[in-house]
């Protein structure tokens, strides 16, 4: 069942509990995370609480509690739903104050929601359009201000895509909700991380997967014409794990077919989710 959960307290997901001046109503002004549970296992938590961590520093905003406790509280939501596979929705935020530019003095708001796990709609066709990168310099912060990402991906399934794959100066950096991959001659190619990128934790897990099966890696920029020359592509998140690709825009990869590559990651994936 979904567990929600608010400063400490277990409520109804329909209880309204933020107030009008809540620091993430008004200017996003915090993070978030989302982890998935496989078989009552936390899948690579500490690279999560990592992220988690890293992101709160990088708005200098104090999460009030350890990485132990923090895990204790996904624990405790997680137990009381009763799922056995599920996702952790984490979010914290500045906290209630005065609205003001400045940082408050008061405590951060946390809140934390489980859900029965869901896949991400997906289908044997799965086509990608790319689109303007309008966000922000800093996107390798896990911050609350995702407006131009919605709106890539609003954009995108609206036309019947089922992702938007950003584009700026000429080359992909990611996904709306995404990172991405592409194949060429046996060959993995994914955008060097940097502060206009996320540092995805399913990325991880593919780089993981990818040197058990001594699959060379080359970190460099690509451009949308590479990607639609590929040989496979695909995208890759928590909540998708990992999604082939095969169609660009207009163009077929291998004939419109999931390559074996893909194939052999997505294997690689669902042992490394067994494993726990």
């Amino acid at each position: 069942m979904v567990i929600t959960y608010f400063n400490g307290t277990f409520i109804d997901l329909d209880e309204k509990v933020i107030p009008i001046e809540e620091r993430g109503h008004n200017f996003g002004d915090g993070i978030y995370d989302v982890i998935r549970v496989y078989n009552g296992k936390f899948f690579m938590l500490d690279a999560h609480l990592d992220r988690i961590f890293m992101s709160a520093e990088a708005i200098h905003l104090d999460l009030n509690r350890s990485r132990k406790a923090l895990t204790n509280e996904f624990i405790t939501c997680f137990e009381k739903s009763g799922e056995t596979n599920a996702d952790i929705y984490f979010q914290v935020t500045r906290g209630i104050a005065t609205r003001n530019h400045l940082f408050p003095d008061c405590p951060v708001s946390l809140s934390i929601i489980v859900r029965p796990a869901k896949n991400f709609p997906t289908h044997e066709t799965n086509a990608i359009m790319f689109h303007p990168d309008e966000r922000w310099a800093n996107c390798y912060i896990k911050s609350l201000n995702l407006l131009p990402n919605l709106l890539a991906r609003q954009a995108a399934v609206s036309q019947g895509y089922v992702e938007a794959v950003l584009v700026k100066d000429g080359y992909v950096t990611e996904g709306s909700c995404t990172s991405v991959f592409i194949i060429k001659d046996g060959v993995m190619i994914v955008t060097p991380l940097s502060k206009q990128i996320l540092s995805s934790i399913t990325r991880m897990a593919v780089e993981k997967i990818a040197s058990k099966f001594q699959i060379p890696i080359d970190y460099r920029h690509f451009t949308p014409d590479e990607m639609k020359a590929a040989d496979e592509a695909f995208i890759v998140g928590t909540l998708i794990e990992i999604t082939a690709v095969t169609h660009v825009e207009e163009v077929a990869l291998g004939r419109g077919k999931v390559g074996e590559i893909t194939k052999k990651l997505q294997q690689g994936f669902h042992e490394l989710t067994l494993a726990g």
